[in-house]
């Protein structure tokens, strides 16, 4: 049995998908989980590319911001998303 076998993609599918909005909606749930579990100085927002769907989780404001430069909120909070939180 042989496995000498290519794949094509259809490009303009897989971008069609990528931007669909389904992939947007699970950005967007992502999102918001992470945001969930950094605490109220976070926002969750969408994000719109040139070629996919995305979404960000930012500081909302001042204190927001200097949590996530002491304590990594951001990076623990997208760990605990993942389910590898400690």
């Amino acid at each position: 049995m042989s496995n000498n076998f290519k794949i094509r993609l259809n490009t303009a599918g897989v971008r069609e998908l990528l931007k669909s909005a389904e992939a947007q909606g699970i950005c967007m749930e992502y999102a918001q989980q992470v945001q969930r579990a950094a605490g109220e100085h976070f926002v969750a927002e969408k994000r719109n590319y040139p070629k996919r769907s995305g979404a960000a989780v930012r500081p909302d404001d001042v204190e927001g911001h200097y949590s996530n430069l002491k304590h990594n909120t951001l990076v623990k909070a997208l760990q605990s998303a993942k389910g590898g939180g400690k």
